[in-house]
């Protein structure tokens, strides 16, 4: 849990692109899915309220062939979508950035919860030598 505030983008960042590169995922990997988790962040806080705890989730969960990071808010009056900006427009490109991206996104509803959630092709060259640090995918949390 972060807080609902725009520092939190700095601190999710710092973690997860930590976490990524010491499990051993591919630099650009990490760098894409690094940037699809502040785009979905970003949009949050943009966009949405914050969780009935004043709060965001976020969290990634990895495996042997993706990973997949996921921001929870309180909702929004408007569904998540990829927007189609101008040239000259000053924003918009965020879904857009991560549609390109992601090999999938999506958005789920729970109760008082919105769920925005990304899936990156992952390989782990570093794990092919350590088949024990692959048997088990792993959900981390900022928190």
């Amino acid at each position: 849990m972060l807080p609902y505030a725009p520092s939190s983008v700095a601190v999710a960042r710092q973690r997860l692109s930590a976490d990524l590169s010491n499990a051993g995922l591919l630099a650009t990997a990490v760098d894409d899915v690094v940037l699809i988790m502040s785009e979905l962040l970003s949009n949050a806080l943009r966009h949405a309220h914050p969780l009935p705890s004043g709060q965001l989730k976020v969290a990634w969960l990895c495996s042997d062939t993706q990973v997949e990071v996921a921001v929870s808010d309180g909702g929004a009056y408007t569904e998540p979508r990829a927007g189609r900006p101008t040239l000259s427009s000053l924003g918009g490109r965020g879904l857009g950035i991560v549609e390109y991206l992601a090999e999938r996104w999506g958005v789920r509803h729970e109760e008082e919860t919105t769920t925005v959630w990304a899936v990156v092709p992952a390989s782990w060259p570093a794990r092919n030598a350590h088949h024990e640090l692959s048997e088990t995918p792993v959900l981390r949390e900022v928190g």
